[in-house]
């Protein structure tokens, strides 16, 4: 067969992208399409500038940066491909990717990260964070939202086979598109995370530091408590904003390597996690590291973390909330164990993942055309 893969963009590597280029191990001599990318992410990904077509979006002023003043064109821009020449088309999709045109005798597999998360759940607190709620940008913005709701149920009928990472979000495709999706979890290489029973005097987060990642209740949380320290990990939008809301105990470390990201994680007492997330990689590659977690008990965190045995969960996100669950944390902290938290982020390895998609892959292509045959065959 031949396959093409779709991602949003490439321009930072997170959960989505990682998802990403493990399919990518799977079918590489696939070509690739995105609205756009950053040449230096594709090196980190492995992937050559020359496997990829990037939209007209890269070619405008900004683009490559500012691309999100764009959204009115994203739609536009994922129908402008031409996958006349594709057999299978396998797409993985948090905004605009699943809305690729494909013809009849093609086949549309979509990883689903999410349904567009500022055009649905996330649509009134992403006014509120931009300050959008009046005013003449308000009207307009809005506007265009709404037609992105309206292209985004229509362009759901263009995939053939939804797969998804996490039953939450099998919930929220069947509430939002009346569609069936099939659970796979994201994987991650737990061999790559350095396994220690013994722990720092540190508590960590990671993340971009975007709103709704809840990086500043973290931090406020941890200004309230001089005598435990956090370290935080990420860079983004709201740098200054969670500078100025960290005290001494807080020490803000901005972007950091793999390398510096997986040390800090496996000495760290323990990993705290604010967002109602889709699925959260980086939950389950501190629990590689043996590392504990504090979590939102909402979300993905709910099928990766187990609550006493490999992390404690807080009801609301709320800094009285998160506080209360360090304290459950502090009295019961010396009952978790190490290696029964990395078992269990051995549920999520990269071969187990990689398996599901090929026998899904498999069964509804390879498996349809020879269903396909064999009518022929009978008629």
């Amino acid at each position: 067969m031949k396959i093409a893969l779709v991602q949003d963009w490439l321009t930072e590597l997170g959960g989505a992208e990682k998802v990403f280029r493990s399919i990518y191990d799977l079918y590489p001599d696939a070509d690739i399409y995105t609205l756009v990318y950053n040449p230096e992410v594709l090196k980190k990904m492995n992937i050559s500038e020359s496997k990829v077509t990037a939209s007209f979006i890269q070619r405008l002023p900004f683009g490559k940066t500012k691309y999100r003043n764009y959204l009115p064109l994203f739609t536009k821009a994922i129908e402008s491909f031409d996958f006349s020449q594709y057999d299978l088309v396998i797409s993985s999709s948090y905004s605009v990717a699943k809305g690729v045109l494909t013809n009849s005798s093609q086949v549309h597999i979509c990883y689903c990260h999410s349904p567009v998360r500022y055009a649905w759940d996330l649509y009134h607190q992403y006014l509120n964070e931009a300050g959008l709620k009046k005013g003449l940008k308000s009207i307009i913005v809005k506007h265009y939202l709404h037609k992105l709701r309206i292209w985004d149920i229509i362009s759901t009928n263009r995939v053939d086979y939804f797969i998804c990472n996490s039953n939450y979000i099998k919930n929220r495709i069947a509430k939002l598109y009346r569609r069936d999706a099939e659970v796979i979890y994201p994987p991650i290489s737990i061999e790559e995370f350095p396994f220690l029973d013994q722990k720092e005097d540190y508590f960590i987060t990671c993340s971009r530091l975007v709103p709704y990642k809840r990086i500043d209740l973290i931090v406020q949380a941890f200004s309230l408590l001089p005598n435990l320290k956090l370290k935080v990990i990420g860079d983004g939008p709201e740098m200054s904003k969670i500078k100025s809301l960290a005290k001494s105990n807080v020490e803000i470390l901005g972007y950091q390597e793999d390398n510096v990201l997986k040390k800090e994680l496996s000495n760290a007492r323990a990993f705290v996690f604010a967002a109602e997330e889709d699925f959260g990689i980086i939950p389950i590659e501190a629990q590689a590291c043996g590392t504990p977690i504090i979590a939102f008990g909402k979300g993905g965190a709910l099928e990766t973390v187990i609550e006493n045995e490999t992390g404690v969960f807080f009801e609301e996100q709320t800094v009285e909330s998160l506080i209360d669950a360090i304290n459950r944390f502090l009295i019961v902290e010396n009952n978790f164990l190490s290696d029964k938290i990395r078992d269990n982020a051995s549920r999520f390895v990269d071969t187990k993942f990689k398996n599901a998609i090929i026998q899904f892959v498999n069964v509804h292509t390879i498996g349809k055309n020879n269903k396909k045959n064999k009518d022929l065959l009978s008629d």
